[in-house]
């Protein structure tokens, strides 16, 4: 396997574990805000349960990921720094913001209603702005000028292939955190809650998968050598229809002991049809980092850095893979946690 196979599957690794997390923890902050204020439920309070020990870890993932681009491929940074600066800047600004209130509202408890707010918005622009930076790298946004990328926003923000990955992004975000939400009810006992969240995963599922389809019929104009990338893989975007109808139907099937729905297994089935989503869109998006001026050829660092990195990758993921086990255990699955007022 070659350095550049390797290097892509660590940045994918790393990616796609904070898109998951990410989507789960911008959108328990967004349906802590929904239901803040409704007593007929706990749906608020637990996704705020959740959430308080969980959006620490998951900004782990995205600091990995970032490291990993700039170590691995370090003469990507010009044409990337230039090309996502207003998005990426964005971005950190929202984080900045975000876990400021975090910090500091849950010690003081007169400003959880705000800080529930900050959290619900934020964790909807968030999303929407990092998912944005996928239709740059399509082509046809950037341009070289005099030897320095220039990113045009104005075309950026006039094409429907950058709304329709917004809607896709945000809808994953609402589906993915309120079928988590609704494991999470189960795990702490909590029938009603898990009713309110199975409903929303209920109507969301399929508003996710229809914008996933409006996504990929804004390439064939936008970005037809996509299009192509997306015949040779089409195998593999089969098998991720197939898993999300299978997670539907988990989500839907009666139970014998009167109750609905298997979320467990529906939330594990919707993960693996994301990995084989996102594995059949990273593969046809290769060789190209930004089409069609920057390959992953171009931009992999020397042999020697690599290994040293790559190496370095492996230790960290040793020491880290125990630790985040124990944290799941302690905050997701220790009834003395998940089922507390």
């Amino acid at each position: 396997m070659s350095d550049v196979t390797l290097a892509v599957s660590v940045l994918w690794v790393f990616l796609f574990t904070y898109s998951i997390l990410g989507s789960i923890d911008f959108g328990a902050g967004f349906w802590s805000m929904y239901f803040s204020g409704q007593h007929h439920t706990k749906a608020g309070a637990l996704a705020n349960r959740y959430l308080s020990p969980t959006w620490e870890v998951t900004n782990v993932f995205l600091v990995l990921f970032v490291v990993a681009l700039a170590g691995f491929f370090p003469k990507a940074t010009h044409m990337l720094g230039a090309a996502l600066l207003v998005p990426v800047s964005l971005v950190l600004l929202l984080l900045l913001v975000r876990s400021t209130f975090m910090v500091y509202a849950y010690s003081v408890a007169k400003h959880g209603r705000l800080l529930r707010v900050v959290s619900g918005i934020t964790g909807l622009l968030i999303p929407g702005l990092l998912v944005s930076v996928l239709p740059i790298t399509l082509g046809g946004f950037v341009t070289v000028e005099d030897g320095v990328p220039v990113l045009h926003l104005g075309e950026l923000f006039t094409s429907l292939t950058e709304y329709a990955h917004l809607g896709f992004g945000l809808s994953t975000e609402l589906f993915m955190s309120a079928l988590f939400l609704a494991d999470y009810s189960r795990e702490a006992g909590d029938e009603e809650t898990y009713r309110d969240y199975r409903r929303l995963a209920i109507i969301w599922g399929p508003i996710n998968l229809l914008m996933a389809l409006l996504t990929v019929s804004t390439f064939s104009e936008h970005a037809p050598w996509m299009v192509e990338g997306f015949k040779r893989y089409a195998f593999w975007f089969g098998l991720s229809v197939a898993a999300f109808i299978a997670a539907y139907i988990l989500l839907l099937k009666g139970r014998p002991d009167g109750r609905s729905g298997y979320p467990r297994a529906s939330i594990i089935t919707v993960i693996i049809q994301y990995g084989l989503a996102s594995y059949a869109y990273f593969s046809a998006h290769m060789p190209y980092m930004v089409y069609p001026h920057l390959t992953f050829d171009e931009g992999i660092t020397n042999p020697t850095m690599f290994r040293s990195l790559f190496i370095g990758y492996i230790v960290s993921s040793a020491i880290l893979v125990p630790v985040f086990y124990l944290f799941w255990r302690l905050f997701l699955k220790d009834k003395r946690y998940v089922q507390k007022e």
